[in-house]
């Protein structure tokens, strides 16, 4: 007997017809892991801290959650850009010590006509009426009510003697980027203080303290997760995250393969943020860097972007995620953006980019901040997301071949003679798995150069250990269209006439 089965035996005398089943030759699946938010929950939520929670819809975030609390605007965030896709949340404690980030608002002058007073807080407009002859103390305790009645705020509000206090419904740094502001789409719009009415908003107490995120890390055990967004963007909060994605003991390692990315946001001025992108030389970060004057919470545009990421890196890993639409996210207001200089700054301190064309937002580049290697020389291998988004569909694609179809297989030197049907693998065998592997990547876009991958691919059956197989892969990934130049040799008239 020359096939190899698994279950029939060899020495079955009972007739006559048996079948067993073998998909060793059917799967064409590759993984597609989901998403994973990190944040704050409401105290007093029925979310249990520190636990992996599955995360259908906006509405049960908010219920579990509660009203205003930052994982249930994270995930209303991330659900408005990718409303399909699975979706896990972790809640972690607040820092037992720390401040809640507080923003003043100091009223000034009275009414002398009725109006709308238009506050931005994030994204969400809160519509303030106005009645002619309301004082200082009147108008601001109609804002505090506003507020108070919008339950989905990240900050609550009290009022005294004409000034109105928000306080941040979390402890922690995070406080610090909700922005607040007046009639941001202005006179165009309708949006216009009534007359007599002064409001001047100002940064009260600021946000400190960060959570402990280690419990957080556990909790997410060996599950994987592609797209992962971390809204905690001080420096210790990311070097933990990014220690559980590193490449020798992490999520990247070859003892854990279970790969994915990390998307956070910052929003800062120039300096602020070229500072913060020089802190790190992480291949597995994308520090998204905002102008200070962003009309959105730093944490539900890294959600909103890891959505994005999500939805992209999906449908084709190797397309780049430039011009993707952040969803519902308020940008800076003309003449508050970063320039193209600026721009170019910012990626090239490591830090991912955002542009708005026709008001709606969008991403530029989504860099990681890995800029270095070892030695401190300038390194552009990780340089884009997306390089290390195809590596891990590159790398789960051969992981599928080989145990889909060799998961039970002798190992034999080329050459030997064994009988058709034999469940054993030759090096020679894997080169052409490998190969046909390759060419089928190659036509899904996902790597090129064929005819070199095969000249540099190496299979060889280890000198100390018969029982192994060593292989050198060496793709070519497809690369991005980042640059298109033109020179524009314009002339007034052609000198010679042409057929």
């Amino acid at each position: 007997m020359t096939i190899s089965f698994n279950n029939i035996p060899s020495t079955t005398r009972v007739p006559l017809f048996y079948a067993e089943m073998d998909n060793s030759a059917a799967n064409t699946s590759q993984d597609t892991a989901p998403s994973l938010l990190i944040g704050y929950a409401n105290t007093g939520s029925t979310i249990t801290a520190n636990t992996l929670v599955i995360m259908p819809s906006t509405d049960y975030a908010k219920q579990l959650c509660g009203l205003g609390s930052q994982l249930a605007r994270m995930v209303e965030a991330y659900r408005a850009t990718d409303p399909f896709g699975e979706l896990y949340v972790i809640a972690v404690p607040e820092p037992a010590t720390g401040n809640a980030a507080t923003v003043t608002l100091n009223v000034t002058g009275a009414a002398t006509e009725s109006g709308t007073l238009s506050l931005y807080v994030g994204r969400t407009r809160v519509q303030v009426a106005v009645v002619n002859g309301d004082d200082v103390t009147a108008i601001a305790t109609s804002i505090k009510n506003a507020v108070n009645a919008v339950g989905s705020l990240p900050f609550t509000a009290s009022s005294a003697l004409g000034v109105v206090t928000l306080t941040a419904r979390h402890k922690g740094l995070c406080g610090n980027e909700i922005p607040v502001s007046l009639n941001y789409y202005g006179y165009g719009s309708g949006e216009v203080l009534p007359a007599g009415v002064a409001v001047a908003i100002a940064t009260g107490t600021a946000g400190t303290g960060a959570p402990v995120l280690t419990s957080a890390i556990a909790a997410m055990g060996d599950e994987p997760f592609d797209y992962i967004g971390h809204p905690f963007n001080d420096q210790a909060s990311i070097n933990t995250i990014a220690s559980e994605m590193n490449d020798t003991s992490g999520r990247w390692s070859y003892a854990r393969q279970l790969y994915g990315h990390v998307y956070t946001a910052r929003l800062g001025t120039l300096s602020e943020l070229v500072t913060a992108g020089d802190l790190f030389n992480l291949q597995h970060i994308t520090l998204a860097g905002y102008e200070k004057e962003t009309q959105t919470p730093a944490d539900e545009l890294a959600a909103s972007r890891t959505a994005r990421a999500a939805v992209f890196i999906r449908n084709d890993p190797a397309r780049p995620t430039q011009t993707g639409e952040l969803v519902d996210m308020l940008p800076a207001p003309k003449g508050k953006r970063f320039t193209m200089t600026e721009q170019q700054s910012l990626l090239t301190h490591g830090i991912a980019t955002a542009y708005v064309e026709s008001g709606v937002l969008r991403i530029q580049r989504d860099v990681t901040t890995y800029k270095t290697n070892a030695y401190g020389v300038a390194d552009n291998s990780y340089l884009d997301s997306e390089t290390l988004h195809t590596s891990a569909y590159v790398l789960r694609k051969l992981k599928s071949v080989i145990t889909s179809k060799y998961g039970r297989h002798k190992l034999a030197n080329d050459g030997t003679r064994f009988g058709s049907g034999q469940a054993i693998v030759t090096p020679a065998v894997i080169r052409g798995e490998l190969l046909a592997a390759y060419r089928q990547m190659e036509r899904a876009g996902i790597v090129e150069n064929y005819d070199l991958f095969k000249q540099y691919l190496i299979v060889e059956r280890d000198e100390n250990d018969p029982n192994r197989l060593n292989t050198l892969f060496p793709p070519d990934y497809v690369n991005q269209l980042r640059v298109f130049a033109v020179v524009n040799q314009f002339r007034l008239q052609y000198s010679e006439e042409t057929e």
